[in-house]
Protein backbone atom coordinates (compact mmCIF):
# COMPACT_ATOMS: atom_id res chain seq x y z
CA UNK A 1 0.00 0.00 0.00
CA UNK A 2 1.28 3.44 -0.89
CA UNK A 3 2.02 5.71 2.02
CA UNK A 4 2.66 9.43 2.36
CA UNK A 5 4.64 10.68 5.31
CA UNK A 6 4.14 7.37 6.93
CA UNK A 7 0.29 7.50 6.77
CA UNK A 8 -1.94 5.14 4.94
CA UNK A 9 -3.57 6.55 1.79
CA UNK A 10 -7.02 6.00 3.29
CA UNK A 11 -6.13 8.20 6.27
CA UNK A 12 -4.79 10.93 4.00
CA UNK A 13 -8.00 10.88 1.94
CA UNK A 14 -10.09 10.96 5.10
CA UNK A 15 -8.29 13.99 6.45
CA UNK A 16 -8.64 15.73 3.10
CA UNK A 17 -12.38 15.12 2.95
CA UNK A 18 -12.83 16.31 6.53
CA UNK A 19 -10.93 19.50 5.80
CA UNK A 20 -13.03 20.14 2.74
CA UNK A 21 -16.21 19.68 4.76
CA UNK A 22 -14.99 22.11 7.38
CA UNK A 23 -14.11 24.65 4.70
CA UNK A 24 -17.54 24.32 3.10
CA UNK A 25 -19.18 24.67 6.50
CA UNK A 26 -17.20 27.80 7.21
CA UNK A 27 -18.21 29.27 3.85
CA UNK A 28 -21.97 28.51 4.30
CA UNK A 29 -24.04 31.70 4.87
CA UNK A 30 -25.32 32.23 8.39
CA UNK A 31 -29.15 32.34 8.40
CA UNK A 32 -30.44 35.82 9.29
CA UNK A 33 -33.59 36.35 11.42
CA UNK A 34 -36.59 37.38 9.35
CA UNK A 35 -37.85 40.86 10.25
CA UNK A 36 -41.30 40.66 11.78
CA UNK A 37 -43.88 43.18 10.54
CA UNK A 38 -45.64 44.99 13.37
CA UNK A 39 -49.24 43.91 13.81
CA UNK A 40 -51.55 46.08 11.76
CA UNK A 41 -53.16 48.92 13.71
CA UNK A 42 -56.79 49.95 13.43
CA UNK A 43 -57.78 51.38 10.09
CA UNK A 44 -58.49 55.08 10.73
CA UNK A 45 -60.41 56.61 7.83
CA UNK A 46 -59.35 60.10 6.74
CA UNK A 47 -61.09 62.77 8.79
CA UNK A 48 -63.56 64.95 6.87
CA UNK A 49 -62.52 68.53 6.28
CA UNK A 50 -63.59 71.12 8.84
CA UNK A 51 -66.98 72.53 7.76
CA UNK A 52 -66.90 76.00 6.26
CA UNK A 53 -68.59 78.85 8.08
CA UNK A 54 -72.16 79.20 6.86
CA UNK A 55 -73.44 82.35 5.23
CA UNK A 56 -74.24 85.15 7.65
CA UNK A 57 -71.55 84.48 10.28
CA UNK A 58 -68.26 86.36 10.65
CA UNK A 59 -64.82 84.80 10.53
CA UNK A 60 -64.07 82.63 13.55
CA UNK A 61 -60.90 83.79 15.28
CA UNK A 62 -59.37 81.12 17.49
CA UNK A 63 -56.14 80.95 19.44
CA UNK A 64 -53.53 78.61 17.98
CA UNK A 65 -53.92 76.08 20.79
CA UNK A 66 -57.63 75.60 20.02
CA UNK A 67 -57.46 75.91 16.24
CA UNK A 68 -59.72 73.44 14.46
CA UNK A 69 -58.24 70.46 12.62
CA UNK A 70 -60.11 67.68 10.80
CA UNK A 71 -58.74 65.11 13.25
CA UNK A 72 -59.87 67.02 16.36
CA UNK A 73 -63.32 67.74 14.97
CA UNK A 74 -63.95 64.13 13.83
CA UNK A 75 -62.75 62.76 17.17
CA UNK A 76 -64.88 65.23 19.10
CA UNK A 77 -67.94 64.31 17.07
CA UNK A 78 -67.52 60.65 18.03
CA UNK A 79 -67.09 61.53 21.69
CA UNK A 80 -70.19 63.76 21.62
CA UNK A 81 -72.35 60.75 20.78
CA UNK A 82 -70.48 58.20 22.92
CA UNK A 83 -72.25 57.14 26.13
CA UNK A 84 -69.04 55.66 27.48
CA UNK A 85 -68.28 59.16 28.74
CA UNK A 86 -70.83 58.67 31.51
CA UNK A 87 -71.02 56.00 34.23
CA UNK A 88 -72.72 52.80 33.07
CA UNK A 89 -73.36 54.32 29.64
CA UNK A 90 -76.26 56.35 31.01
CA UNK A 91 -75.90 59.47 28.84
CA UNK A 92 -73.88 61.35 26.28
CA UNK A 93 -73.76 64.99 25.20
CA UNK A 94 -76.63 64.35 22.80
CA UNK A 95 -78.90 63.42 25.71
CA UNK A 96 -79.37 67.14 26.39
CA UNK A 97 -78.26 68.62 23.07
CA UNK A 98 -80.27 67.10 20.22
CA UNK A 99 -79.95 68.38 16.68
CA UNK A 100 -83.63 68.10 15.80
CA UNK A 101 -84.51 70.16 18.89
CA UNK A 102 -82.15 73.00 18.11
CA UNK A 103 -79.34 71.36 20.10
CA UNK A 104 -81.49 71.43 23.26
CA UNK A 105 -83.63 68.62 24.70
CA UNK A 106 -87.16 70.00 24.43
CA UNK A 107 -87.64 69.89 28.20
CA UNK A 108 -88.29 72.83 30.47
CA UNK A 109 -85.73 71.46 32.93
CA UNK A 110 -83.75 68.31 32.27
CA UNK A 111 -82.66 65.68 34.81
CA UNK A 112 -79.02 64.96 35.54
CA UNK A 113 -77.62 61.43 35.42
CA UNK A 114 -77.87 61.30 39.22
CA UNK A 115 -81.60 62.01 39.01
CA UNK A 116 -81.53 65.58 40.29
CA UNK A 117 -83.34 68.18 38.23
CA UNK A 118 -81.51 71.13 36.71
CA UNK A 119 -82.67 74.59 37.69
CA UNK A 120 -82.22 76.02 34.19
CA UNK A 121 -83.29 75.09 30.69
CA UNK A 122 -80.69 73.44 28.44
CA UNK A 123 -79.24 76.18 26.20
CA UNK A 124 -78.61 75.67 22.52
CA UNK A 125 -75.11 74.88 21.25
CA UNK A 126 -75.60 76.92 18.08
CA UNK A 127 -72.77 79.39 17.48
CA UNK A 128 -71.21 78.94 20.94
CA UNK A 129 -67.87 79.09 19.12
CA UNK A 130 -68.30 82.87 19.17
CA UNK A 131 -69.33 83.25 22.82
CA UNK A 132 -67.00 85.04 25.26
CA UNK A 133 -68.66 83.48 28.33
CA UNK A 134 -70.70 80.33 28.92
CA UNK A 135 -73.79 79.19 30.81
CA UNK A 136 -76.84 81.41 31.29
CA UNK A 137 -74.96 83.35 33.97
CA UNK A 138 -71.58 83.40 32.21
CA UNK A 139 -69.77 81.62 35.02
CA UNK A 140 -67.56 79.55 32.70
CA UNK A 141 -64.82 81.66 31.09
CA UNK A 142 -64.06 79.20 28.28
CA UNK A 143 -65.86 76.55 26.29
CA UNK A 144 -63.45 73.93 27.63
CA UNK A 145 -64.30 74.92 31.21
CA UNK A 146 -68.02 74.69 30.45
CA UNK A 147 -67.66 71.23 28.90
CA UNK A 148 -65.63 69.89 31.81
CA UNK A 149 -68.15 71.25 34.32
CA UNK A 150 -71.10 69.78 32.41
CA UNK A 151 -69.30 66.45 32.00
CA UNK A 152 -68.75 66.15 35.74
CA UNK A 153 -71.97 67.79 36.90
CA UNK A 154 -74.64 66.86 34.37
CA UNK A 155 -73.27 63.45 33.38
CA UNK A 156 -71.54 62.53 36.67
CA UNK A 157 -68.50 61.85 34.52
CA UNK A 158 -65.17 60.67 35.90
CA UNK A 159 -62.71 62.10 33.37
CA UNK A 160 -59.60 60.15 34.40
CA UNK A 161 -61.43 56.83 34.36
CA UNK A 162 -62.92 57.59 30.95
CA UNK A 163 -59.48 58.53 29.61
CA UNK A 164 -58.12 55.16 30.74
CA UNK A 165 -61.10 53.39 29.16
CA UNK A 166 -60.59 55.13 25.82
CA UNK A 167 -56.87 54.32 25.88
CA UNK A 168 -57.81 50.63 25.82
CA UNK A 169 -59.86 51.12 22.64
CA UNK A 170 -57.32 50.83 19.77
CA UNK A 171 -59.06 53.15 17.32
CA UNK A 172 -59.56 55.89 19.90
CA UNK A 173 -55.94 55.62 21.00
CA UNK A 174 -54.70 56.10 17.43
CA UNK A 175 -57.12 58.96 16.83
CA UNK A 176 -55.94 60.80 19.94
CA UNK A 177 -52.32 60.29 18.87
CA UNK A 178 -53.09 61.80 15.47
CA UNK A 179 -55.13 64.69 16.85
CA UNK A 180 -53.10 65.61 19.94
CA UNK A 181 -49.89 63.58 19.83
CA UNK A 182 -50.79 61.79 23.06
CA UNK A 183 -52.97 59.08 24.47
CA UNK A 184 -56.42 60.13 25.72
CA UNK A 185 -56.45 62.41 28.76
CA UNK A 186 -59.25 64.28 30.48
CA UNK A 187 -58.09 67.54 28.92
CA UNK A 188 -57.73 66.20 25.38
CA UNK A 189 -61.18 64.61 25.56
CA UNK A 190 -62.60 68.03 26.47
CA UNK A 191 -60.53 69.74 23.77
CA UNK A 192 -61.86 67.33 21.14
CA UNK A 193 -65.45 67.90 22.25
CA UNK A 194 -64.88 71.66 22.11
CA UNK A 195 -63.49 71.37 18.57
CA UNK A 196 -66.64 69.60 17.40
CA UNK A 197 -69.01 71.95 19.22
CA UNK A 198 -67.31 74.91 17.54
CA UNK A 199 -68.60 73.52 14.24
CA UNK A 200 -72.23 73.48 15.45
CA UNK A 201 -73.31 76.60 13.60
CA UNK A 202 -76.59 78.19 12.58
CA UNK A 203 -76.30 80.29 9.45
CA UNK A 204 -77.18 80.21 5.77
CA UNK A 205 -80.77 80.98 6.70
CA UNK A 206 -83.31 82.34 4.25
CA UNK A 207 -82.65 85.80 5.67
CA UNK A 208 -78.89 85.42 5.23
CA UNK A 209 -79.38 84.47 1.60
CA UNK A 210 -81.72 87.43 1.10
CA UNK A 211 -79.12 89.77 2.59
CA UNK A 212 -76.57 88.47 0.12
CA UNK A 213 -78.78 89.35 -2.82
CA UNK A 214 -81.06 86.34 -3.23
CA UNK A 215 -84.24 88.39 -3.21
CA UNK A 216 -86.55 85.41 -3.68
CA UNK A 217 -85.22 83.68 -0.55
CA UNK A 218 -87.90 85.40 1.57
CA UNK A 219 -91.34 86.87 0.97
CA UNK A 220 -92.63 90.37 1.62
CA UNK A 221 -93.82 89.49 5.15
CA UNK A 222 -90.26 88.62 6.16
CA UNK A 223 -88.87 91.88 4.78
CA UNK A 224 -91.60 93.84 6.58
CA UNK A 225 -90.93 91.75 9.71
CA UNK A 226 -87.28 92.82 9.73
CA UNK A 227 -88.41 96.45 9.81
CA UNK A 228 -90.80 95.72 12.69
CA UNK A 229 -88.01 93.82 14.50
CA UNK A 230 -85.53 96.66 14.10
CA UNK A 231 -87.55 99.88 14.05
CA UNK A 232 -90.79 99.36 15.99
CA UNK A 233 -90.20 96.50 18.42
CA UNK A 234 -86.55 97.57 18.92
CA UNK A 235 -85.48 93.94 19.29
CA UNK A 236 -81.99 94.83 18.06
CA UNK A 237 -81.28 96.57 21.36
CA UNK A 238 -80.35 93.08 22.64
CA UNK A 239 -80.75 90.68 19.70
CA UNK A 240 -77.95 92.15 17.64
CA UNK A 241 -77.03 90.77 14.19
CA UNK A 242 -75.23 88.67 13.06
CA UNK A 243 -75.80 86.38 16.06
CA UNK A 244 -79.09 88.04 17.02
CA UNK A 245 -77.75 88.20 20.57
CA UNK A 246 -75.47 90.74 22.22
CA UNK A 247 -74.16 87.91 24.44
CA UNK A 248 -74.61 90.22 27.41
CA UNK A 249 -76.76 89.81 30.51
CA UNK A 250 -80.16 91.41 31.05
CA UNK A 251 -82.89 91.27 33.65
CA UNK A 252 -86.19 90.76 31.79
CA UNK A 253 -88.09 89.61 34.87
CA UNK A 254 -88.09 85.90 34.05
CA UNK A 255 -87.75 83.81 37.20
CA UNK A 256 -88.18 86.72 39.60
CA UNK A 257 -91.61 85.46 40.70
CA UNK A 258 -90.22 82.11 41.79
CA UNK A 259 -90.14 81.17 45.46
CA UNK A 260 -86.35 81.30 45.22
CA UNK A 261 -85.60 83.71 42.37
CA UNK A 262 -82.68 82.91 40.10
CA UNK A 263 -79.90 85.41 40.91
CA UNK A 264 -78.48 85.08 37.41
CA UNK A 265 -75.27 86.97 36.70
CA UNK A 266 -75.20 88.35 40.25
CA UNK A 267 -74.22 84.94 41.58
CA UNK A 268 -70.98 85.31 39.60
CA UNK A 269 -70.14 89.02 39.88
CA UNK A 270 -71.84 89.93 43.20
CA UNK A 271 -72.63 93.26 41.53
CA UNK A 272 -76.19 94.39 42.52
CA UNK A 273 -76.92 95.62 39.00
CA UNK A 274 -76.51 92.03 37.77
CA UNK A 275 -79.26 90.63 40.00
CA UNK A 276 -81.50 88.28 37.96
CA UNK A 277 -79.63 89.16 34.74
CA UNK A 278 -79.42 86.31 32.22
CA UNK A 279 -77.49 86.01 28.96
CA UNK A 280 -79.44 87.05 25.88
CA UNK A 281 -80.38 83.90 23.92
CA UNK A 282 -79.72 83.81 20.20
CA UNK A 283 -82.69 84.03 17.85
CA UNK A 284 -80.96 81.98 15.16
CA UNK A 285 -82.90 78.72 14.82
CA UNK A 286 -84.86 79.66 17.94
CA UNK A 287 -87.90 78.09 16.26
CA UNK A 288 -86.44 74.67 17.13
CA UNK A 289 -85.50 75.09 20.77
CA UNK A 290 -88.66 75.50 22.84
CA UNK A 291 -89.67 75.78 25.59
CA UNK A 292 -88.27 79.26 26.10
CA UNK A 293 -86.26 81.40 28.51
CA UNK A 294 -83.66 80.14 30.94
CA UNK A 295 -86.26 78.49 33.16
CA UNK A 296 -88.20 76.90 30.28
CA UNK A 297 -91.32 78.60 31.60
CA UNK A 298 -92.92 79.57 28.26
CA UNK A 299 -94.05 76.79 25.95
CA UNK A 300 -94.28 78.53 22.59
CA UNK A 301 -92.19 81.03 20.68
CA UNK A 302 -95.23 83.19 20.00
CA UNK A 303 -95.93 83.54 23.73
CA UNK A 304 -92.27 84.26 24.44
CA UNK A 305 -92.25 87.07 21.87
CA UNK A 306 -95.50 88.50 23.26
CA UNK A 307 -94.02 88.52 26.76
CA UNK A 308 -91.06 90.54 25.55
CA UNK A 309 -93.28 92.91 23.57
CA UNK A 310 -95.16 93.53 26.82
CA UNK A 311 -91.91 94.84 28.33
CA UNK A 312 -90.78 91.69 30.06
CA UNK A 313 -92.27 89.99 33.09
CA UNK A 314 -93.43 92.57 35.59
CA UNK A 315 -92.70 92.09 39.28
CA UNK A 316 -92.99 94.96 41.76
CA UNK A 317 -90.17 93.47 43.82
CA UNK A 318 -87.78 93.37 40.87
CA UNK A 319 -85.80 96.60 41.01
CA UNK A 320 -83.44 95.72 38.19
CA UNK A 321 -85.76 95.23 35.21
CA UNK A 322 -83.80 96.33 32.14
CA UNK A 323 -84.66 99.97 31.42
CA UNK A 324 -84.60 99.32 27.68
CA UNK A 325 -87.66 97.11 27.95
CA UNK A 326 -90.69 99.14 26.93
CA UNK A 327 -94.12 97.81 26.02
CA UNK A 328 -94.69 97.73 22.26
CA UNK A 329 -98.10 97.39 20.65
CA UNK A 330 -98.21 95.65 17.29
CA UNK A 331 -101.14 94.99 15.02
CA UNK A 332 -101.97 91.39 14.23
CA UNK A 333 -100.40 91.89 10.82
CA UNK A 334 -97.20 93.33 12.28
CA UNK A 335 -96.95 90.50 14.79
CA UNK A 336 -97.34 87.97 11.98
CA UNK A 337 -94.60 89.75 10.03
CA UNK A 338 -92.33 89.79 13.07
CA UNK A 339 -92.76 86.05 13.54
CA UNK A 340 -92.12 85.49 9.84
CA UNK A 341 -88.79 87.29 10.16
CA UNK A 342 -87.72 85.33 13.25
CA UNK A 343 -88.66 82.09 11.46
CA UNK A 344 -86.50 83.16 8.50
CA UNK A 345 -83.45 82.97 10.80
CA UNK A 346 -83.75 79.18 10.96
CA UNK A 347 -80.95 77.05 9.53
CA UNK A 348 -81.50 73.70 7.84
CA UNK A 349 -78.15 71.93 8.16
CA UNK A 350 -78.12 68.13 8.18
CA UNK A 351 -76.46 65.86 10.73
CA UNK A 352 -74.83 62.52 9.98
CA UNK A 353 -74.09 60.71 13.21
CA UNK A 354 -70.66 59.03 13.48
CA UNK A 355 -69.81 55.34 13.75
CA UNK A 356 -68.27 54.71 17.17
CA UNK A 357 -65.19 52.52 17.81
Amino acid sequence: MNTRAGLPLVAILSFGMLGACKQKAAQAPVPQPVAQEPPPGPNVPPAPTVPELPLGLPELELAEDVALTPEKVALGKQLFFDKRLSPDGAANCETCHQHDKGWTDGLALSPKVNGKLNTRHTPTLYNTAFHPLFYWDGRAPTLDAQIMAAWKGQMSGEPEKVAALLTDIPLYKVQFEKAFGTAPTADTIVAALAAYIRTVLSGNSAWDRHEKGEQAAVNDDVVAGWKVFRDKAHCTLCHVPPFFSDMLFHNVGIGTLAKEPDEGRFAVTKDPKDMNAIKTPTLRSVTKSGPYFHDGSVATLEDAVKLMLAGGLKNKNNKNLDARLKPVKLSDKEFKQLMAFITALESTEELQKPTLP
